[in-house]
């Protein structure tokens, strides 16, 4: 600080103020330097947002710190590479280890992709030690990041630690790695499959696109798996999907998951679904896949602010955001939208043998129910038989049947072996009953939910909404221009239109959350459907 003396003729008042020096614009610099590499050094999201403050008092721009945001942090050259292992703690106290794989040719200066790879058996009662995890279980001919998550009972991969769980992970690898944000994918086997489906349908931001190997996203409808929330398959339109499932798999056969994979198909996603006819629940195939793996999620890098967005919650304290759409309360309004039912079903026409089986008695091999009239009726089939063998197939499981049954062609004899007090044939023709299946809920509903589709043209966003009171839009420079007014209908009204002002507090909030170079956010708009 330095005194200016400052004298008043007229009386013999005087007075001395004291008036800040200006900084020179070195140490301005210099503040701006040293509050935004504390920031980038926050062990995670906390820390981040702790550090907002410093940088706001250096006195830095918007447009120098979403040059600095885009540019993103130094990173080391000099880094761990090989097999590795990280462990953090979740909200709920449990302790998360993972392993993961860093390339040698890891290099600093290029952002490297990345694979998130889940295991399949989650329902262990104890997490899976990371140096008994497998890394090399589905080996890659190309040089990205491999991240191992270990699931267990306590932390299924359709759960909330584990959905915690994966952010943490990729937050403490942007940390140290220079990872490509658009080139983030998630594949696993088994629950690991099912554990991308649920995440495609609650998490899906952080995402390129989702690859389930030898699985069902049906596996989520089982009240037993206590998914976490409702499931909404819609909330995967914007997500590609890569599908491989086996035609002998037991558990998940191709025949049975295809249905599912179709439907997110008419919902107007990319979906690519191959089939293996002779392959069980294994990755035998993986050699001959590989190759068809890997070129599909080069060529579908994520869209970090797309043009499109449908989105559907049952809460708002997690599962409530994608990319630049965030959810904040549920309820209906008058004039709200009616939107198609992404949950419902089609199947249209179907040949019914008329053969009820449950998988849980007996392994599957014995009738609860026999349908009236119908083929398996006329045939002499009767609930409380038990499968013997079906044309000279042994029959072991319930998916015995299932398998022989639908390789059988129409007017082909059939040899049925049952045990009816005692073993019985009954043998006539394949005929079963074309019939018209009506449209049926996929996955349960239990509570009310809201949903919001967007789509932006400029400066426009059109809003159709369904059981939403409030919602917020994430802006963007890089997609929204805020020298203009910006505008805002929902379900056909106007319900914002005007200019929005850039905040260096908001860039650096979302900054903090997200740890993206690709997804910056000059500014919060809040839409009250009810006002």
């Amino acid at each position: 600080m330095r005194a200016i003396g400052l004298a008043f003729a007229a009386g013999s008042f005087a007075a001395t103020f004291l008036v800040a020096a200006p900084r020179p614009a070195f140490q301005a610099q210099t503040d701006i330097d040293r509050a935004f590499q504390a920031f980038w050094s926050a062990r995670d999201a906390r820390a981040a947002a702790e550090r907002i403050e410093p940088i706001l008092k250096a006195g830095v721009s918007f447009d120098e710190a979403l040059t600095r945001l885009r540019q993103g942090r130094a990173y080391d050259r000099d880094v761990p590479r090989g097999r590795l292992s990280g462990i953090h703690r979740t909200a709920d106290g449990l302790t998360h280890e993972y392993a993961f794989v860093v390339p040698k040719a890891y290099d600093a200066a290029q952002p490297m992709q990345v694979r998130v790879q889940l295991h399949g058996g989650v329902g262990r009662q104890r997490p899976p030690a990371t140096n008994r995890i497998r890394v090399d279980s589905l080996p890659g001919a190309i040089d990205e990041i491999t991240v191992l998550p270990a699931g267990w009972a306590q932390s299924m991969w359709w759960s909330a630690p584990q959905a915690e769980n994966l952010y943490r992970i990729l937050y403490d690898l942007k940390r140290t790695y220079n990872i490509d944000e658009n080139r983030v994918y998630l594949t696993g086997a088994s629950d690991g499959g099912t554990g991308a489906f649920f995440m495609a349908f609650k998490d899906t931001t952080p995402w390129a696109s989702f690859l389930p190997l030898n699985s069902d996203m049906m596996v989520l409808a089982t009240p037993s798996v206590k998914a976490d929330g409702d499931i909404f398959p819609g909330n995967a339109v914007n997500k590609p999907f890569f599908i491989v499932n086996g035609g002998r798999d037991r558990l998940y056969p191709a025949q049975v998951t295809q249905v599912y994979a179709n439907h997110l198909r008419t919902l107007g996603g990319t979906v690519v679904f191959r089939v293996y006819p002779e392959s069980d629940h294994s990755t035998a195939w993986w050699p001959e896949e590989r190759g068809a793996f890997e070129a599909f999620v080069h060529d579908h890098p994520r869209e970090p602010l797309p043009d499109r967005i449908s989105w559907q919650t049952d809460r708002t304290d997690r599962y409530n955001r994608a990319h630049w759409l965030v959810i904040d309360r549920l309820g209906s309004v008058v004039g709200e939208s009616r939107l198609p039912d992404t949950n419902v079903l089609r199947r249209g026409r179907e040949l019914d043998f008329g053969l009820r089986i449950d998988s849980g008695v007996d392994r599957g091999r014995r009738v609860y129910q026999v349908l009236p009239d119908s083929n398996a009726f006329h045939l002499g089939v009767r609930a409380g038989d038990r499968f013997v063998a079906i044309n000279g197939a042994g029959i072991r499981t319930g998916r015995d049947i299932v398998d022989v049954m639908q390789a059988c062609e129409i007017g082909q004899r059939l040899r049925f072996v049952v045990e009816r007090g005692g073993r019985i044939v009954l043998e006539g023709a394949f005929e079963p009953t074309e019939l018209d299946v009506p449209p049926a809920p996929i996955f349960p509903r239990r509570g009310p939910s809201g949903r919001v589709d967007l789509v932006r043209r400029g400066n426009l966003v059109e809003a159709s909404t369904e059981g939403v009171r409030a919602f917020t839009l994430l802006l963007s420079p890089s997609i929204f221009d805020f020298r203009r007014p910006i505008r805002v209908v929902a379900n056909g009204r106007a319900v914002f239109d005007g200019m929005v002002e850039p905040s260096v507090q908001t860039m650096l909030k979302w900054a903090a959350r997200d740890n993206d170079r690709t997804m910056v956010f000059g500014a919060e708009l809040a839409i009250d459907i009810t006002k």
